[in-house]
């Protein structure tokens, strides 16, 4: 087996879709992984894998020591709770621990918390089939040396991995991302749903759109969740609403004017509150045109 990271200690806080399986294959590559959740049974499920679960945030720092700890999860308030909360991390984290944040958070808060402990925000793309296929797309921002050391824990879990620059450049990057893929949904619900009032196969739409310039993984597979109306949730609309949010955000703080941003959030918030599917894949926003 290759192990390249026979000599890493690291943790993992926040075993949902994306975090389970990255957890996994940094174990399954030699680490000695500690993990944590929230609610203890993914936890347990992971030690039943071979993975070694901490009882408490305080064991999971004492364990790691100076090695990695890795955060994956839901909000920006989460990780602050997590993080800097009472009897959180901060209180009994090594000083030369390194955290990377794979998750979704606010750009200011990120920088707020990277002035308090060494930190790379590394946000990914790809879902969760690029998580279970270690095959994510990673933006990652904090100094050099911090980017460095995380490298090897970042190669692990995704294909394509870029350095954006310094703190927060990270989460920029995919809001950038958030941006389009939140846009996108709507448009290729639109167009999916016109053809069926149209009278055509949305099915065959599909199918001849993957050949042209409208091509995109979206159309590809939420495009596909939307013809058979198959909207377990892989990424639930609540997260992408949370995440166009931090969007118009850092829109605003940096002077950016967009109506088809704010009909975006309109939507999303629209589909999430009013309709109540936040617990539904992002892709049900079809549902708004039904």
């Amino acid at each position: 087996m290759n192990t390249p990271l026979a000599t890493h200690k690291i943790g993992f806080i926040g075993l949902g879709n994306m975090g389970a399986p990255m957890a996994r294959h940094l174990h399954n590559a030699g680490a000695t992984v500690w993990v944590w959740n929230r609610s203890p049974q993914p936890a347990m499920d992971a030690e039943k894998s071979g993975l070694r679960r901490a009882h408490d945030l305080t064991q999971l720092a004492h364990e790691v020591q100076d090695g990695i700890i890795c955060l994956n999860l839901t909000t920006t308030a989460v990780v602050r709770e997590i993080v800097f909360g009472t009897g959180a991390l901060a209180s009994s984290i090594h000083p030369d621990a390194l955290i990377i944040d794979f998750g979704t958070t606010g750009v200011p808060e990120t920088k707020e918390f990277a002035g308090k402990l060494p930190w790379v925000d590394a946000p990914v793309s790809g879902g969760q089939l690029g998580a279970e296929s270690a095959n994510l797309s990673i933006m990652a921002g904090g100094s050099d040396q911090a980017f460095e050391r995380a490298l090897p824990i970042l190669r692990t879990v995704g294909a394509r991995v870029t350095h954006m620059g310094a703190s927060g450049a990270g989460q920029v990057t995919k809001l950038a991302n958030q941006l389009i893929v939140a846009q996108t949904i709507d448009a290729v619900a639109q167009a999916i749903r016109l053809s069926e009032l149209a009278g055509v196969d949305p099915s065959l739409v599909r199918e001849a759109l993957l050949g042209g310039f409208a091509e995109s993984r979206i159309l590809n597979l939420h495009g596909q969740r939307m013809v058979h109306r198959d909207f377990e949730p892989g990424g639930r609309a609540e997260l992408q609403l949370k995440d166009v949010r931090l969007i118009c955000e850092l829109a605003e703080s940096v002077g950016l004017k967009s109506p088809t941003l704010e009909n975006c959030r309109s939507q999303w918030e629209r589909f999430v509150h009013e309709k109540g599917h936040g617990d539904l894949d992002h892709s049900g926003l079809f549902k708004l045109y039904e």
